[in-house]
Formats: structure tokens, sequence, C-alpha cells
């Protein structure tokens, strides 16, 4: 009895099990006695059977399985069985006594549970281990993922910390995620005043409701626009743990919304001044036959009479031939003429404009830079159309260069981001035009130039011409930095 005591001791120390099972065998070795005792148990990491026994030289020995064992040899041997399961063998030499043999029985119904144990606890960490490294490849998984987005993102727990902070957020800032994840979001994100970030995290925190906003932020030397959105995030209940911000640049997608209300916006007038005008078109014509009856009636008139009404009569026919043009722009734009159309070579288009415009006074003090691609393919269009919408802007380039000595390009080519198209840049390096502008300069009647100086219908009528041509206008700005005019022109099939 003492000797089971000692091993059940032995089994219970909470010892690591190679070293339990050796003290083990040593025990029985002393205590029945034995010549030798080996403890046949299977090693977790190989699926061998590996012996613990006493004297030392029988300690550590392996073999594949337990039918290896000469089981015709001298000695005792008991399985170890558990659930009808082999868990190993107990083998002892020489020979034992009844007594000593019902001992070594009731010992080996305490190592087959212990060796059980064992087992499963070396399966559940083999378990474990693999959903360890499961939960790690899926934490890598979902990392990448993050990254790959292209959105900005960061996460920030209630103390307003950083715990995630996305590739696509270290665009266009100088940290890195190793240099911000853990720090305060106030230590980070110093452009927004702290007070007001603070305030619209804790509005997230206490109200669960999603916050919008939208912004301008420079970017290497370009304005770009984002939106930003605060989401709440719950890890566990009710209790918002946390909020993911995310940032988007929607840049492209404010150009691409300002065509389509541009041109919503320009269909719109464009009926309205068909119907307008055809009506003004009727007392204009009115006018100008009473001003030619009165021009009959001058000879009847005394000196002074005359001087008074030649004055007046030439005014009038000024100001009506100024509303029939703006009455034909109008109508132009509203109804592009739909002129013949056919293999137009762009580069001859523009150098033919720009011979027109080469005695221009103005256009004289300019310094010219062609940049012409000579193998662009040609496109189908009206000659005619073209000259005059590639002459209104170079015009107009040549008015937002002011009486200064100025530098104008003309560039032409394929549209890189799309084949089927060839673009012809007109780029000055003039005053510019204000981002409020840009939005309506294509509209009837609005101009930035000094009064006298234009109708304001150069630009919409350019834009009619170059969407009949199924085409369109884009412009890049910024004021004191000059602008470009994109025209872009489908292939000739």
């Amino acid at each position: 009895m003492a000797l089971v005591g000692t091993v059940a001791k032995l089994l219970n120390s909470g010892r690591e099990a190679d070293d339990t099972l050796v003290a083990v065998a040593g025990a029985l070795q002393t205590g029945l006695p034995a010549e030798q005792v080996a403890l046949w148990y299977r090693d977790t990491r190989t699926g061998a059977f590996r012996a613990a026994g006493s004297p030392a030289q029988a300690n550590g020995k392996v073999v594949e399985s337990l039918e290896a064992l000469d089981s015709n040899g001298p000695g005792c041997r008991l399985r170890l069985e558990h659930e009808e399961s082999l868990m190993g063998l107990l083998q002892v030499r020489p020979d034992l006594e009844p007594q000593q043999r019902r001992t070594l029985t009731v010992v080996a119904d305490l190592l087959a549970p212990f060796l059980a144990s064992v087992a499963l606890s070396a399966d559940f960490a083999v378990e474990v281990a693999a959903q360890s490294r499961e939960m790690q490849e899926q934490r890598r998984f979902i990392s990448l993922i993050i990254d790959s987005l292209p959105i900005g993102l960061y996460v920030v727990d209630r103390d307003y910390r950083i715990q995630l902070w996305n590739r696509q957020r270290e665009v266009g800032s100088p940290l890195r995620r190793d240099e911000v994840v853990g720090r305060q979001v106030f230590e980070v994100l110093t452009r927004q005043p702290q007070e007001e970030l603070r305030a619209e995290f804790d509005r997230v925190f206490q109200t669960g409701e999603i916050l919008q906003d939208e912004l301008e932020v420079t970017v290497g030397g370009e304005v770009r626009a984002f939106r930003l959105s605060k989401i709440p995030m719950r890890l566990e209940g009710d209790r918002i743990s946390h909020v993911i911000t995310i940032g988007e640049d929607v840049t492209e997608s404010r150009r691409i919304q300002g065509q389509i209300m541009q041109s919503e916006k320009l269909a719109a007038i464009g009926q309205l001044a068909a119907g307008v005008m055809h009506e003004i078109n009727n007392p204009l014509a009115t006018i100008s036959a009473c001003v030619a009856a009165i021009e009959g009636r001058i000879g009847a008139m005394t000196s002074a009479e005359k001087t008074a009404v030649e004055e007046y009569l030439e005014i009038i026919d000024k100001e009506v031939d100024r509303c029939t043009r703006i009455v034909d722009g109008l109508l132009d734009f509203s109804r592009p003429k739909g002129k013949s159309k056919g293999k137009v070579v762009l580069n001859s288009v523009v150098e033919e404009t720009l011979f027109l415009l080469k005695h221009h006074q103005r256009f004289k003090r300019l310094t010219v830079v062609r940049e012409l691609d000579s193998s662009i393919p040609a496109t189908h269009a009206n000659p005619e159309q073209l000259t005059q919408v590639l002459m209104a802007l170079m015009l107009n380039a040549v008015d937002a260069m002011d009486d200064r000595r100025g530098r104008l390009t003309v560039r032409s080519g394929r549209n890189p981001n799309q084949k089927d198209e060839v673009v012809v840049e007109i780029e000055d390096n003039g005053t510019g035009i204000s981002r409020a502008d840009q939005a309506k300069i294509f509209e009837p009647f609005y101009t930035t130039k000094p009064p006298g100086r234009g109708t304001g219908l150069g630009l919409s009528i350019c834009y009619g011409i170059v969407e009949d041509h199924r085409g369109r206008i884009e412009v890049d700005s910024q004021p004191g930095r000059g602008s470009i005019f994109r025209v872009f022109l489908p292939v000739h099939q």
C-alpha cells in the first residue's frame, strides 16, 4: 500500500510527464523490489513508444510498436489500457511473486488513466496550436484585405488610441503604421482641432450613428476631395467599443458627377434657348426693318435732326447686330448644325488654326510651343467646326495671359486611358480659373472677362460642337498657375 501511495503521489505531483514516469519506474524498482522496470508510453511528438526505466540504462529506449518487444523473455508484462485503448506497457524483470503482481496491477490501473490524460493534453495542445495557426492565418488574410482596400482606414478605441492603420491611410502622410498604432489619434491627426475631432468620436460612441463629411486636401501639390465616414463598431454586446474611420478619394467621382450635372443643365438651357431665341428673332427683324425705313426718310430732315437720328440709328443697328449674334450663338449651342463629318487629321486642323491666329495682334507677343504627336490616328469630325473650337480656346488662353508675354502650348496625342480617342490640349500660364468658376464656364452668358470683352457664349458653343462630335471638353486649372483645356474626340473608324 505504501508503494501504491508513493506512485499516486508522484502522478499528482504536477511534474513533466517524462520526469514523472522515470520517477515512478524508480519507485517500482525499489518498492517491489525488481532488477529492472521499464514503463513504455507513446511519444506524442513521434508516435513511437519510449521507455521510462530504472536503472538508467533502461531509460530512453524507443520502439515503433509494442509488438516489437520480446514477449517470451523473462519477467512480468502488464498492458496499460484505458477505455479499450492501449496507452502503454509496464515491464518488470525478473518475474514477480503473486503478491507483487497484485500490487503491480493496482499501479497499472493508476498509470493507464494518467497516460491517457497525457495523450489527451498533447492532442489538445496540437489542436490549440493548429487553431492558433489558423487564427493567425485568418488575421494575416484579413490584414491583407484591409491593406488592399483602395480607401484609407483606421480604427480608434474608447481611449482614442489607434488600433489599426491600413497602408492606404499612409498615402500622403509622413507617418507609417508602426509609428501611429497605440498612439492617441489627436497626436497623429493634427489638421483638425482636437476638441472638434474628440466631439465627433464621442458622438459616434454615444449615439451609434454614422457620421459623414467631405473635405479637400492637398496631396502631392494636387487638391483632392475625400469623403470621411466614422462608423461604430461593437466587439461584444451592444456597447460601442471602437470607431472605424474610412477616407475615400472622391475626386474622380465628383468630376464625373459634375460633368453629368453640367450636361443636364446645358441640355435644359439649350432647349429653353431654342424656343426663346426664335421668338426674339422676330422683333429683331422688325426693328431692323424700321431702322431701314427711317434711313430712307433722313433726306427730308433738317441737318440737326439728321445728325441726331443718324447717331441713334447707328446705336440701334449695332445693338440689333449684337443681339442677332447672341441669338445665333445660342441657337448654335442648343442645336449644333450637324455639318457633314469625315476623316480629319487633327494636327492639320491645329496647324491651320495657329496659321489663322498668326497675325493676331496679341498673339504676336506669345511664345507658341507645338507638341504634336505625328503618329495619332485621324478623328471623325467637321474641320470648320473643330477650327472654331480650337480658335475659341486659344483666344481664351490669350485673354487669360492678358498683356504679359505668355506661353501657349498646344499638344496632341492618344488618350492614354481610352485608346479609341485622340486628344488636343491647349495650355496657358495665365491667371487660371477658380474651382467655383470651373463649374460654370460652359454655361451660356457666363464670362470672367471684363465688360465688352465677350458675350460668354464662346465656351458654351464649343461644348455643343464637341458634344455633337461625340467628344467632351475637360478643364484642369488652378488660380495663378494657368489652365489646360482638353478636347477628346473619337478615332475615325
